[in-house]
Order: C-alpha cells, then sequence, then structure tokens
C-alpha cells in the first residue's frame, strides 16, 4: 500500500532542522517599512487621483463620488483587508452598471441606497464564507486577465500620452461612449497631438526607463524615491518651463489634471450627495444592489487572486476578509456619496511596481486624497496627464512582458489556450465577459483532460490476478475508483468502460472510495444492465446499485 505523506506546507508544520527547532521569524512592525510604503502610497495617490475623477463622469455620478470612494477605500477598507498590497477604490468594471443602475431607480440618491444594501450583501457573502470560490479560478485565465489589462493600460494611455485624449482616463471597455474603440481612439489621437505632451510624455517615460535600470536601482537614494514620482514632478516642472519659454508648447489645460478646488470643509459638505433610503420601497432597488454586490465581489476576488501573484513577497489575501472589508467600504461609501468601490488591479500593480510592502502604503494614499481634496486642487491641477499616462505605460508593460507569453507556451495548450483567449476576450469586450469567457474554455480544458480514458481508472497489476481464473482460465482485469467520484469523472469512467474487450472479467472497485456521485452510480448501473449483451462479466465491489430512470 502507498505511504501518503503529509506536506509541511499545506498543514502548516514548520519544517525543523535535526538539531532543534527553527526560532521564529520576528514579524516586522507595521510601520517598520515606512520609508518604502510613504513613497509608493504618494505614486498610487498620483495614479488613483485622475482615475477616481475619470470613473465618476463615465458613471454619470457627481465628480466627487469617485474621490469619496477612493478616500474610504484608502483609509477604511485598507484597515479591514488582510492583503498587504491591495488597493481598493472605483473600479472601472462598474461604470455600464452605475449608468444603468442611474436610468433604472431614477436618481444618484436611489443609486447609493442600493450602494449601502449591496455592501450588506458583501458583509453576509464574507461571513457565509464565499470567498472560496477564488480558489477556483485557473491560473492561466488569472494569468491571461493580467496580460490583458497590461495591454489595455498600454493602448488607453497612448492618447492621454500623445494629448489628443476626448474620453475619460480609465475608460477599459474596447467600446467607447464616443463612438470610437480602443483602436480608432489611438488612431485619432495621432491625427491630433499636442506636442507639449509628447514631449511631457517623453521625457517621463525616459526617467521612468533610467530609473528601473540595474545601475540605478543600485543606489541607495534611488531605492527611497521611487521613479514615478521623480516622473511626476519632472514633468509639472518641464510644463512650467514650456509655460515661460514656449507657450505654445505647453501641455493644454484639458491635458492637466481635474480637481475640484474647494476653501472650505463647509462648502465640501454643501457639495456631496447622501442615499435617499426612501428607495428601499422600491424592489428595483435590490435587484441593483445584488449586481452591485455579485460584480463588485467577483471584481474584487479576481483583482486580489491577481495580486497576490503580482506580490514579489507571495503573501495570501483571506478572501472572505476581503469580501466583509470590500462590503463595510460599499456601505460607508454609498453612506458618504460615493461610487462603490472595489480591489482594484491598475492601482495595485502601481503600488506594487513602486515598492510597497504593507497596507500602510494604501492608507497614505486614502489620506493623500482626502488632504487634496480639501487643500492641494490647484497645486495638483498643474500635473500633465501625459506624465501619469507615462506611469501607467510601463506598469502595462510589466504586466504583459514577452516572457509570460513565452512561459505559457511552454506549458502546452492546455495552458496555454485559456490563457491567449482569456486576452482576446477582454481586450475585445470588457473585464468581467472576458474573464466569463476564459473561465469557461479553462473549464472545457479541464472537462476535455477528464474525459482522457484512463484518467481516473487505474489497472493494478498487483491485484488483478488475486481473483481465481474461472472455468476459460482467464484473471479479471481491476480497475479502481479514486477516493473522491464527482461528476467530473463520468466522462473517463464511461468511456474506459466502453473500450472493454468483449467477453473480458472486470471487477470495478469503489472500496477505496469516499463518495461516488449519483450521476456516475447511474452511469455505472447502465453499463451493468447492458455488459452480458458484451459478453462482459463484471462484478461491482463497495458500489451500491441505483434505480434508473424507467426501470
Amino acid at each position: 500500500m502507498s505511504q501518503v505523506v503529509s506536506s509541511p506546507a499545506r498543514t502548516g508544520t514548520p519544517i525543523t532542522p535535526a538539531g532543534g527547532p527553527t526560532p521564529p521569524v520576528a514579524k516586522p512592525s507595521l510601520f517598520g517599512t515606512l520609508g518604502q510604503d510613504a513613497p509608493a502610497g504618494l505614486v498610487v495617490f498620483l495614479v488613483a487621483l485622475p482615475l477616481c475623477l475619470g470613473i465618476s463622469l463615465a458613471s454619470g455620478a457627481p465628480l466627487l463620488a469617485g474621490l469619496v470612494s477612493g478616500i474610504v477605500g484608502g483609509l477604511l477598507v485598507s484597515v479591514l483587508s488582510g492583503s498587504a498590497v491591495s488597493v481598493s477604490g472605483p473600479a472601472a468594471g462598474l461604470t455600464v452598471i452605475m449608468l444603468s443602475a442611474i436610468a433604472t431607480l431614477g436618481s444618484w440618491q436611489a443609486v447609493l441606497a442600493a450602494t449601502v444594501v449591496a455592501g450588506v450583501i458583501q458583509l453576509l457573502l464574507g461571513a457565509a464564507r464565499a470567498g472560496i470560490i477564488a480558489l477556483y479560478f485557473p491560473a492561466a485565465v488569472i494569468r491571461g486577465m493580467l496580460a490583458a489589462i497590461g495591454i489595455i493600460l498600454i493602448m488607453k494611455q497612448i492618447p492621454h500620452f500623445l494629448g489628443a485624449d476626448t474620453d475619460y482616463f480609465e475608460d477599459m471597455d474596447f467600446l467607447q461612449f464616443n463612438g470610437l474603440n480602443t483602436f480608432s481612439s489611438i488612431a485619432a489621437a495621432a491625427k491630433g497631438l499636442s506636442p507639449g505632451s509628447v514631449v511631457v510624455g517623453a521625457v517621463s517615460l525616459a526617467l521612468l526607463l533610467l530609473w528601473d535600470t540595474a545601475p540605478v536601482r543600485r543606489q541607495p537614494w534611488a531605492r527611497l524615491v521611487p521613479g514615478a514620482l521623480v516622473a511626476v514632478l519632472v514633468a509639472v516642472g518641464l510644463n512650467q518651463l514650456l509655460r515661460a519659454v514656449a507657450p505654445a508648447w505647453q501641455v493644454r489645460p484639458e491635458h492637466l489634471v481635474k480637481l475640484p478646488v474647494l476653501s472650505s470643509l463647509g462648502q465640501l459638505a454643501s457639495v456631496m450627495t447622501f442615499p435617499d433610503f426612501n428607495a428601499l420601497r422600491n424592489p428595483a432597488t435590490y435587484g441593483v444592489a445584488f449586481t452591485i454586490a455579485v460584480v463588485a465581489s467577483l471584481e474584487t476576488l479576481l483583482s486580489v487572486e491577481a495580486v497576490d501573484n503580482l506580490d514579489p513577497q507571495k503573501r495570501h489575501t483571506p478572501t472572505n476578509r476581503e469580501l466583509m472589508a470590500q462590503g463595510a467600504g460599499n456601505l460607508v461609501s454609498g453612506l458618504l456619496g460615493g461610487l462603490p468601490l472595489t480591489a482594484v488591479i491598475v492601482r495595485s500593480s502601481a503600488n506594487i511596481a513602486a515598492g510597497a510592502q504593507s497596507k500602510v502604503s494604501a492608507f497614505i494614499h486614502g489620506i493623500l486624497l482626502l488632504v487634496s481634496l480639501l487643500f492641494l486642487g490647484s497645486i495638483l491641477n498643474l500635473i500633465p496627464l501625459a506624465a501619469l499616462a507615462a506611469v501607467l505605460l510601463l506598469v502595462g508593460f510589466k504586466l504583459t512582458k514577452p516572457a509570460l507569453y513565452r512561459t505559457q507556451w511552454r506549458l502546452g495548450w492546455a495552458q496555454f489556450g485559456p490563457f491567449i483567449i482569456t486576452i482576446a476576450a477582454v481586450l475585445f469586450t470588457d473585464l468581467l465577459k472576458g474573464v466569463s469567457i476564459g473561465l469557461v474554455i479553462g473549464f472545457f480544458f479541464i472537462l476535455k483532460d477528464n474525459a482522457k480514458a484512463g484518467s481516473y481508472l487505474r489497472r493494478d497489476p498487483a491485484t488483478s490476478g488475486d481473483d481465481p481464473a474461472d472455468g476459460e482460465g482467464a484473471a479479471p482485469l481491476h480497475l479502481r475508483l479514486p477516493e473522491h467520484v464527482s461528476f467530473l469523472n463520468k466522462a473517463s469512467i464511461v468511456t474506459t468502460l466502453e473500450q472493454l474487450p468483449t467477453g473480458s472479467r472486470v471487477v470495478l472497485d469503489g472500496t477505496r472510495s469516499d463518495v461516488i456521485d449519483h450521476d456516475v452510480l447511474e452511469a455505472i448501473e447502465a453499463f451493468r444492465q447492458a455488459a452480458p449483451a458484451r459478453g462482459i462479466e463484471l462484478e461491482l465491489r463497495g458500489i451500491r446499485r441505483v434505480a434508473l430512470a424507467g426501470h
């Protein structure tokens, strides 16, 4: 009998040397990595700011709604979440849902009430431990999603890099609201580029590439100051220089960050919107809330799975805790007039690329969003979007490096197929539809592998001759079922039984099976009844018979 050895990695038991137990490793202080987290938080803030504003515009919501969502994601969700490096905020994948929700419920205040209910639903999903579904996402689909987002980032930032964009900053869908698509938008941008934006973007990108070279990375001072921060600061200075010496080349005002300038807290309160809970009397509100909760939860689970893969330390995010953190975030965001939020890959990727080590960076980004809203609007409005586009161009390239495609190809078509199809589907639809298509393709390959003859039935030479020979001197063929037999095993079992030679003696052994799915039992019973016509003598061991429909 084969011996099963439990893996220390799976049981959580530490591996100790022969000389004695390994002393525990001291857990770093929460603020022990502040030197890396603070600059990373600043970089994420600079990336998140225009994204929050852009998604508000795309969703048909008040301009402040996206900023409120980003602030809640930074100050609340980062504290409640178990993820070290993910960043939460408004997501582009929810923009179409928001537009539809406003049309369905009739007002933004009613949608806020639905967002509050969606937060409660997510809290219940987390309490019910629904986060387990994240473990069933095939790795090839997750990698395909990341690569597709990288390509989208590159293509979507080119118009901003050229200073000729007319759409909002994080339009992640292939088809845009202005009638263009990803490719036609780039072509239109090339015809109407702004020289100042091109210069600022090119200098920013060159600085980022320089900062990523080995000689610069080896410098201690370079590790303390992220390249993205340097690129943004230089971009602001360069644009001010162009304004003074070559006004025709300066970045046009419409291609600078646009933040509402507030003079007091009282003014902030006057422009905020709050939920109308009378909408809870409308049954449609609960349908909208359920849609927001499901889509936001799926995007979050996909994002944290992808972020865990990107995390250099490969830390694991507890998915049930993440659902509850996102639920609390959406509840508070809805109460304060904010958009629904999720864990988002773009900002999380920028966070990791900037060297974040803990959730302190996401918290700092939330503080900076709040401070900027209250005090720094006029200063931040000097930042060219071309500089932020350069940051995201490099983030996008790192997500879709050519080496990733080579690695997936070497793993075989069962891995490369779902990977490349997910990329194409995300590029030409949107994130959720594309990943759904990728999951379907991934499950197809899983079912195909399960359908291979002999995948789950084992020939056991040690026992196939244990039974005494019959009158004709033939020893039975011993076929053993695995410990757990699900409906996924049905195709394999039926195929193997159908390929048995006529006149053979077969022992179908289920004595080691803890669970045998009812569909499989029906298939075995159907074969048992048909076996005599083929001259097959079938003996069932440890397998109960079931009544077939119509018999």
